[in-house]
């Protein structure tokens, strides 16, 4: 069984996270939770094929969480699908479905299977396969909200086949009858019990899909046990106001539900607009519940990685817009070097072209490093030394320009030609005070703009 979150944003898509979706794939096949605008995108980049949807189950109907349906069905008629697909939600559902079929028109290929859940209903096992079977309850949202749990059933226990040898057992029918809990009758007439052969059943996997809900005990029944609980942490607690307002759980909540459930492993998704950093999020929840991680779009969560991993490969990577700053000093591209020319630095790491040019220019081991003119790198004179003794000098405390200008750490900062300039020779880097990193909180909150209002999601 693996989780690929699809989209993790709360009501407005950002940048870097788009509206909600999650992918569960198992043994070939894929269940969706939620469809957000542009889900059928996001499949194709995490590399999990549309053609293969068994099921798609809606929460509710908040626009974000559905705005995708339609054009996901026209995409599977394309395509040309026949496969039966169930589609589960609130009563409401299939008339939306159908009326925007009949509007656009479109003729579907294939038979959609609806499952309408009602408001006053308590618990319903809205799909029930051989193998496994979806429970769905009511939350505690604005509007009716349904929860979903995928489980697994019991899978049978391993068969000891020398002790079936040695019983007589030897034909892969008799194994087969002995594993699915049936007992079996020799051609000698020995009856053979499958509870002498056969183990102890193993519990099935399971995951909880649990979004738009305050905290509420069908939370904690839903995720109860689970391998993967997938529990909405739209906010912070010290927007537990707001949350409440809106319907909504902080990192806290999400937390104790995954406490209280005994889950193995908490997800949080389904993050509010404002916070540019999730990490304060994940800090929040993992005070009061350790195993918890952060969904990712795109990136798969297994509940065995060592029989799952490569299955599904992302074709994208979609990062954050503060990752990848360039380096001050050192780092991220090719930047020619200060003073000493000819070179660049990648990863931190100063390499130099290899050249040799006429005039003794290049590599001279006598002179103890790079040596072109009299500049590049010389070891012997403490650093980097240009044409007019420039460059960087190590016994100076920094770099030296042609009129002793650049950057000198004796004096505090950048000095230029005429001791102007950014930080001049009356300027001194302001100290940092002692015993105040631990104190620096991120940045968490998006600047507000004319074009969103963050304070109504």
């Amino acid at each position: 069984m693996i989780v690929v979150p699809l989209g993790i944003a709360s009501a407005t898509p950002t940048a870097a996270r788009h509206l909600p979706s999650l992918a569960l794939w198992r043994e070939g096949d894929v269940f969706l939770f939620d469809c957000g605008e542009n889900a059928q995108m996001r499949m194709l980049q995490a590399g999990i094929k549309r053609s293969k949807i068994d099921s798609i189950f809606i929460s509710h109907f908040d626009t974000d969480h559905f705005s995708g349906l339609l054009g996901l069905l026209s995409t599977l008629q394309l395509q040309r699908r026949d496969k039966e697909l169930t589609l589960v939600g609130p009563v409401g559902i299939k008339e939306y479905v159908d009326w925007n079929i009949n509007f656009t028109k479109l003729e579907l290929g294939f038979t959609i299977n609806f499952v309408e859940v009602a408001e006053d209903f308590e618990e319903q096992i809205v799909v029930d396969r051989d193998d496994f079977y979806v429970e769905a309850r009511p939350l505690k949202h604005k509007k009716f909200c349904i929860g979903y749990r995928f489980q697994e059933k019991d899978k049978p226990g391993k068969v000891d086949a020398e002790k079936a040898a040695s019983m007589g057992v030897t034909e892969d029918a008799h194994f087969k009858e002995l594993k699915s809990g049936n007992d079996i009758t020799l051609e000698d007439g020995t009856v053979i019990t499958a509870s002498d052969i056969v183990g102890h059943p193993r519990p099935g996997d399971s995951f909880a899909y649990v979004t738009d809900t305050e905290y509420c005990p069908n939370a904690v029944k839903l995720a109860m046990n689970t391998n993967i609980l997938y529990h909405e942490a739209t906010f912070s607690g010290t927007l537990a106001d707001k949350a409440k307002e809106t319907g909504h759980s902080t990192a806290l909540d999400a937390a104790r539900v995954a406490t209280e459930a005994q889950s193995k492993l908490l997800v949080i998704g389904h993050f509010s607009a404002r916070y540019t950093n999730p990490f304060v999020l994940l800090r929040e929840a993992r005070e009061n519940f350790f195993p918890t991680w952060l969904a990712t779009e795109l990136r798969p969560i297994f509940t065995d990685p060592a029989h799952e991993k490569g299955i599904i490969k992302a074709k994208v990577t979609i990062q954050e817009p503060t990752e990848n700053k360039p380096q001050r000093g050192g780092g991220g591209g090719r930047r020619p070097q200060r003073g000493g020319g000819g070179g660049y630095s990648k990863g931190g790491k100063r390499f130099r072209s290899r050249r040799d040019d006429q005039g003794g220019g290049g590599y001279n081991r006598d002179r103890g490093g790079y040596n072109r003119d009299r500049g590049g790198y010389n070891r012997d004179r403490g650093g980097y030394q240009d044409r007019d003794r420039g460059g960087y000098n190590r016994d100076r405390g920094g770099y030296q320009d042609r009129d002793r200008g650049g950057y000198n750490r004796d004096r505090g900062g950048y000095q230029d030609r005429d001791r102007g300039n950014y930080g001049n020779a009356d300027y001194q880097r302001p100290k940092r005070e002692e015993g105040n990193d631990g104190d620096r909180k991120p940045k968490i909150i998006t600047p507000r703009t004319p074009f969103d209002d963050f304070n109504r999601f």
